[in-house]
């Protein structure tokens, strides 16, 4: 009778291998579906980037503000009759330490 008990413990251990450490195991479901979160979470961060960069190509299309607005901030622009005041520091840079 105990030999009969251990032979089946180990059948049902046998059968339950594949289960726990197989190639579709409920490990592996884990550590997919731990995967898959994290990849939702990059998407998400993608998809506000997406969201914000096609806002600012629909601005660039339809408006002359964010052009007028670009042509400022990166190209230093002015219009026709404006004036550019630039300052400068009047402190010298520091001397570099040796």
């Amino acid at each position: 009778m105990r030999a009969l008990a251990i032979v089946l413990g180990a059948l049902i251990l046998l059968i339950q291998y594949p289960l726990w450490f197989g190639k579709g195991g409920w490990l592996r479901a884990w550590e997919v579906d731990r995967q898959v979160s994290t990849e939702k979470a990059k998407n998400g961060v993608l998809e506000q980037r997406n969201t914000h960069l096609a806002a600012e190509v629909r601005d660039l299309k339809t408006g002359t503000e964010a052009i007028e607005e670009r042509a400022r901030q990166e190209l230093g622009m002015v219009k026709p009759d404006e004036v550019f005041y630039q300052y400068a520091d009047p402190r010298p840079p520091a001397p570099p330490k040796p």
